[in-house]
């Protein structure tokens, strides 16, 4: 991609009213822009973004046996009238039609999904099942903030599965959280895994995945020296300061975290609310097992802004960055220059690389670069009249080369380049 041609351009400033690290930069850097308060527009860059985590969340899900469904956004009121949402969660978007009809913008998938597994779940053959979307919910939120981090519209991941006995349900839920380490662990994040209620959906505890950052929400106590984590909010056993229940070697310590990711025990609340069933070892009516296993996807976006950045801008890891190579053309008025660096762009491209490439020519050297370090690619390459000049009398033309997360640059052969660049992908 031509910098150019790019619909959307880096901004001077960030918004004057943007109160978290993810907002700021993510508008001035061109990823984002905001129509409302918890609604946004994604930009080319920001939908690369967002598209490379959900890729990521579908290989992990496919690896425990998920298979991808799209369910819709808009449900009838009379499937969460069923299960007692419609009264109860105050967060719901209620829509009325014109013909005086009551609908529920999607703020969560219990509703459609487990109407649509029963036509397939007939006997314990059919279990395990489990399935999942990636779509966009609604929650009617009173005030949202904090950027993309807590929005009234957000993209989500929602797995779902459905269990003959309690043990395979367990095996399961532990697997799921096995994989959801996985996926934090690819996007270069530590989630501590936080026990809470279940809220809305189940009596039962739940697992929350708490990213610290100081732009959250949640208020957690969690160990050092092990991973017990627990939300301060939702159960109220431990304080500041008492040792660690789990490793006994350490305190507990306070912190601010982002929730990216939940999972839950459902039980057979939904199972038993659409009639879901299978016949027992005696002939009887047995209600399968359900679990729920969510991770924000767009959330989880604005957590690695929180998480990776510096004074300069975004600094994304190499697996979620919109492109992994920004090339910057200098000296663009010198025609042997500028032919050079659109030969490194050609044959970057031919190598599978993905590169956002500025070739503007109306633009100084300091604002290129400045504009690289904003927008976070991982590996920045240049070409000069610096580096042609360095070229002359040795092996292959010489580009300038310097990762993101470093200070320091190296002039290199663009064959160097390349060799170091695949070990990044």
């Amino acid at each position: 991609m031509k910098y150019s041609q790019l619909f959307a351009k880096t901004l001077k400033t960030a918004p004057a009213a943007a109160d978290t690290v993810n907002h700021k930069l993510l508008v001035q850097a061109g990823y984002v822009r905001q129509v409302m308060a918890g609604v946004y527009d994604y930009l080319p860059l920001g939908l690369r973004v967002l598209n490379n985590i959900s890729k990521i969340v579908r290989e992990e899900m496919n690896g425990i046996g998920g298979q991808e469904v799209l369910m819709p956004v808009l449900h009838p009121s009379a499937i969460w009238k069923q299960t007692g949402g419609w009264d109860k969660i105050d967060v719901l978007f209620k829509v009325k039609s014109r013909t005086g009809k009551d609908y529920a913008l999607a703020q969560s998938n219990e509703e459609t999904v487990t109407p649509l597994a029963k036509e397939w779940i007939h006997s314990a053959k059919d279990l395990p099942l489990a399935i999942y979307h990636v779509n966009w919910k609604f929650r009617d939120e009173l005030r949202s903030k904090s950027g993309i981090l807590r929005g009234r519209e957000f993209l989500m991941k929602d797995l779902y599965s459905w269990h003959a006995t309690q043990a395979d349900f367990d095996a399961f839920y532990q697997t799921a959280k096995e994989a959801y380490k996985r996926v934090f662990s690819r996007l270069g994040l530590t989630a501590k895994v936080t026990e809470a209620s279940g809220g809305a959906f189940t009596e039962k505890l739940s697992y929350e995945f708490e990213v610290l950052t100081d732009a959250g929400e949640a208020r957690i106590l969690y160990c050092e020296s092990c991973d017990y984590c627990v939300n301060v909010d939702d159960i109220a056993t431990y304080k500041e300061g008492d040792t660690c229940p789990r490793c006994k070697g350490d305190t507990l310590k306070p912190a601010k975290a982002a929730e990216v990711g939940n999972v839950f025990d459902l039980g057979t609340k939904y199972t038993k609310a659409f009639d879901v069933t299978i016949p027992g070892e005696k002939g009887e009516k047995v209600y399968p097992i359900m679990g729920c296993y969510g991770i924000g996807i767009s959330r989880t976006m604005g957590v690695l802004v929180e998480h990776f950045h510096d004074e300069h801008g975004i600094v994304w890891p190499a697996s979620v960055a919109p492109f992994t190579v920004q090339l910057v053309s200098l000296n663009t008025n010198d025609t042997e220059t500028m032919k050079r660096a659109d030969e490194v762009y050609e044959q970057l491209t031919k190598a599978g690389i993905e590169v956002l490439y500025d070739d503007r020519t109306d633009v100084g050297a300091g604002q290129k670069l400045a504009d690289a370090d904003l927008i976070g690619n991982p590996v920045r390459l240049v070409v000069s009249a610096k580096t042609l000049r360095q070229a002359q009398g040795k092996t292959g033309d010489k580009v300038e080369m310097k990762l993101r997360s470093e200070k320091e640059s190296a002039m290199v052969t663009l064959d160097e380049a390349m060799e170091k660049i695949q070990t990044l992908l």
